[in-house]
């Protein structure tokens, strides 16, 4: 990554001496003024003052407003912009103005302390890990890697989150994530105050729609695999609702002939075997179609142990995510099926089953840890007496016809 990374007890011995290091400069009374600048897009106020360290400011305040009416959002009359220096003296002369405590330390050495942290104390999964150090290599450092901790403000967060670029889910995950780490670099560093907290997060653009298979499209790509293992996994995934990584982990003790149904009990994802994404056990009822591709699989391998893998990769060990990736696109061209995603055969079971058992089962089935999650499914349920409801809602009887006199 090219940051620099240390303990815990490093960084907060480094960051108490900087604070100190503070508290010992000579101490003044904070005072400032506002002024005027005339800009080409009209005239903006700035503010210069002085913090009790001595260090002298100067920060740009927001448009000026000359009109006599009330004042535009997000613009500034003089009475406005002097209350705005005096907030900023009163959080100064009570140290919670951001910028007074000067760490030494930037956002890379913050990301990097926040990564340690994730990894070490939360114990934070290794997919999860991969996941946030793409975020944090990918979009986070290079704009933001060098800047020292204390120089962040809302305004500069925001500024960076403008010229993010891509869906609005990927820059409210990034926005996340260095909220995350400004909550964790203020216990280590000292700041006095997370400049993430204030900027809002880009709006969801999730439709609330959902790409599914038919059943006829899931048994066409199951015809269309590379092998009959292939074409077990394809099923198993849409019929059981059970992740990738949940059906890479399965073994033949997790399936249940007699009382038809997989447990799943653990999930191998970026090289580590942890628990289901949950983080609980929980059962999964086994369709019959399941668990008939399932028994030729145990007979075609003769012999198989309870601890032994339902789905073996071709060095004998775990299947390889990524290549199984490859093979299911590759199977979806040959039925001339729509490109997709693996992880939309999980929600083809969600889409399904939400028509034939109670919500609360479904989210036990798919282990969700909360219902707002299963509740996506919900539209999917079907509602013919909805129509027969608004008819008669509606319903009406015209009078009878007057006979002409």
């Amino acid at each position: 990554m090219g940051v620099r990374s240390s303990a815990a007890a490093t960084t907060y011995v480094a960051a108490t001496s900087s604070a100190q290091q503070v508290s010992r400069a000579p101490r003044c009374r904070p005072t400032g003024h506002i002024f005027l600048v005339e800009r080409r897009r009209g005239p903006v106020w700035y503010a210069k003052y002085r913090l009790p360290d001595g260090r002298q400011l100067q920060r740009l305040i927001g448009p000026a407003w000359t009109g006599r009416t009330r004042p535009a959002a997000g613009f500034f009359t003089r009475r406005l912009a002097e209350e705005w220096l005096q907030r900023t003296l009163e959080e100064a002369r009570r140290g919670t103005l951001s910028g007074l405590v000067r760490t030494g330390a930037t956002v890379a050495d913050a990301a990097a302390e926040f990564l340690r942290y994730v990894e070490q104390d939360r114990e934070r999964k290794p997919s999860t890990l991969k996941g946030y150090r793409w975020v944090i290599n990918a979009q986070i450092l290079p704009a933001l890697g060098r800047v020292p901790l204390e120089d962040v403000t809302p305004d500069v967060v925001e500024h960076w989150l403008r010229t993010r670029t891509g869906a609005a889910s990927s820059r409210r995950k990034a926005l996340v994530l260095l909220h995350g780490i400004f909550r964790r670099a203020r216990k280590v560093y000292g700041l006095q105050s997370n400049p993430v907290a204030d900027v809002e997060k880009p709006r969801a653009d999730r439709s609330g729609d959902l790409e599914v298979f038919s059943p006829q499209e899931i048994w066409a790509l199951v015809a269309a695999a590379d092998s009959d293992q292939d074409g077990a996994i394809y099923l198993t995934a849409a019929f059981t609702g059970l992740r990738m990584g949940e059906l890479v982990a399965l073994r033949w003790r997790d399936v249940d002939p007699v009382r038809a149904l997989i447990r799943v009990r653990a999930s191998y994802s970026a090289g580590a075997l942890t628990t289901p994404k949950s983080g609980k056990v929980r059962a999964v009822p086994m369709a019959h179609d399941v668990a008939s591709r399932l028994e030729y699989l145990a007979r075609r391998g003769h012999l198989v142990g309870e601890d032994d893998l339902v789905f073996v990769g071709d060095a004998g060990g775990y299947v390889d995510g990524s290549a199984l990736r490859r093979r299911y696109k590759a199977a979806l061209a040959r039925a001339g099926l729509r490109p997709l995603r693996f992880h939309d055969l999980r929600h083809t079971f969600g889409t399904r089953l939400i028509a034939h058992a109670d919500i609360r089962r479904v989210q036990e089935w798919m282990g969700h840890a909360d219902i707002q999650t299963t509740m996506r499914y919900l539209h999917y349920v079907p509602r013919e007496q909805d129509a027969r409801l608004v008819t008669a809602a509606f319903a009406f009887d015209p009078p009878a016809a007057t006979p002409p006199s």
